[in-house]
Parts: C-alpha cells; structure tokens; sequence
C-alpha cells in the first residue's frame, strides 16, 4: 500500500463525530483523493445538498485537474495563457499569499520539475523554469513564462474542500465534516486522529467550524525523493506537518511548505497570516511538537 494511499485511509478512519445523531454520509473521489461528507440534518434536505456536491467537485476537477487535458489548469499550462473564472483566480490569489508567506518556498511552478524528476530528465531546465514571481495573475489573465507549468496539488484539494462547505452552509446546514483529503467542519467539535506514515496514530484534535490539512513528504516518492519539492532544492526537515486554519485551502498549502521549514520559521510565517491556529510537526524519529 503506497503511504499516501495509508494517509487517506487513516484521516477517513479517524474523523469521528464527538456526539452521536442522525447523519447522512456521501461518498466519492476528487482531485485524487477520496472524499466524504458526513452531514446532519433533515435526511431529505441533507440528500438534495448532497446532490450538488458531485457537481461542484465536477467542476473544481474541470478547473485544478492536472490529469484532465481540457481542465482549465492544464490548458494554461499548454497555452501559457488563460482567462480565469472567479475559482481559478481565487486559488492563485490565495497561493500568493502562502507563497510570500513562506519566503517562497509554496510554490505552484515546481510542475516542470516535478515532471522531470517523475520521468527521470535532467532537471536543469525545469530548476531554472521555477518562480511564481514571474507568473501574471489578474482578472483578465493568468499567464505564464515560457518553459513554465502549474501545480496546484498542494492547495486544490483545501480549495475544494472549502467550496464545498461553503456549498453546504449556504443550504443552511450547521453539522457537517467535510474530507477531501484535508477536512473542513460546519459546527462540531469532530475528533479527528493525526497520523504519520512511519509512527502511526498519534493523537487526536477536535476540529470546531475550522478546517485541518496534513502534508507527509514520505507519502509519496518521486525521482527516488520526496514528492514534496523545494524551489531551492532543500529536503524536508519534518515526516509530518498538520495545520489548523479557518480555511483549509490555507491549511493545505502552509502544512506543504512548513514541511520544509525549521519551527522558528513556521511559527513566524504562521503568524504572519491570520486565521492559523496551531501547527503539529511529527520529526523524522517520530517526536511530536505542536505550534
């Protein structure tokens, strides 16, 4: 079993209602990830809101999908160009943001280098081809620098995660976990287990109207390292990084960089975006530390 696939089935496991009542549950998948819905409420009304999470996740893979080519992510990385919808340009405002936040070290242009390292290429090219600084993003245009690409695959899941309970609290619903790979709670508190790919479970957090993400570098390999790339080539310093934030865009893409980043650095760049509300580092012998 790969240990991304291990990390899935562990959040899925753990994310537990503190307190029991009726609930409807729907089940899918989406931007790779397995996702779940656990709402309650009137089960006719919680099935009609659940009718239209299929949709929405239909149209977040149009958008962010690296595997479909007519998505919208995957034409702007054929073109170099491309006129985005209100999702696509919220996604990148908030990818800025986590980008200055983290000195850089969130960055969506690592595609190309991804690429070659996954297809065993010299990596030169790609190295020289990573800058988010050079990418354009306004209203009109999304564009982007020859030999560049885009990755959005450490904060899309987040993105959807969050339409997708806006979705539901705009239906009026006050109960719901949402899970796509990183979770989002309406009401609550949910308990929901921290896991490590080495170390296994290692304690629980309550997750109240907030969201939470988890990044593991060992989760997935690719060119014989970590999937988790650094624009300057250093390793990650941490086997697991879990954030709590308002929004689990946000959480997705600071749990990402901060696995590349000491517990000073985290704790500053933490603070400089409102919304964070506790890191959890797992180091490489498995010790736990919170921020």
């Amino acid at each position: 079993m790969r240990r991304r696939r291990f990390l899935q089935i562990a959040a899925a496991a753990l994310a537990v209602p503190c307190t029991a009542s009726a609930e409807t549950r729907w089940e899918g998948v989406a931007l790779g990830a397995d996702v779940s819905v656990t709402l309650r409420g009137e089960p006719r009304a919680a099935e009609r809101a659940l009718d239209g999470i299929a949709a929405l996740l239909a149209r977040m893979e149009r958008e962010f999908s690296l595997f479909d080519p007519s998505s919208a992510l995957c034409r702007l990385n054929t073109e170099g160009v491309l006129g985005p919808s209100p999702d696509f340009l919220a996604l990148c405002v908030t990818a800025a943001s986590v980008h200055a936040a983290t000195g850089g070290l969130f960055d969506p242009t690592v595609q190309p280098l991804w690429r070659a390292l996954a297809e065993g290429r010299d990596p030169t090219a790609a190295r020289a081809a990573i800058g988010w600084g050079r990418v354009g993003v306004s209203a009109g245009a999304i564009t982007l620098q020859p030999g560049q690409a885009l990755t959005f695959n450490g904060i899309a899941q987040g993105y959807a995660t969050d339409r997708v309970r806006d979705l539901l609290a705009a239906e009026g619903f006050t109960e719901a976990l949402v899970n796509i790979g990183e979770f989002a709670a309406l009401g609550g508190p949910f308990r929901i287990g921290l896991a490590d790919p080495s170390a296994g479970l290692l304690g629980w957090r309550h997750l109240a109207s907030g969201a939470m993400a988890t990044s593991s570098p060992a989760a997935m390999s690719v060119g014989g390292g970590s999937h988790i790339l650094a624009p300057d080539g250093r390793a990650p310093l941490w086997s697991t990084v879990t954030v709590e934030a308002d929004s689990a865009a946000l959480a997705d893409g600071l749990s990402t960089a901060f696995c590349l980043m000491d517990r000073a650095v985290i704790r500053k760049a933490a603070d400089a975006l409102p919304g964070v509300r506790g890191v959890t580092l797992v180091g490489p012998s498995g010790d736990l530390q919170t921020i």
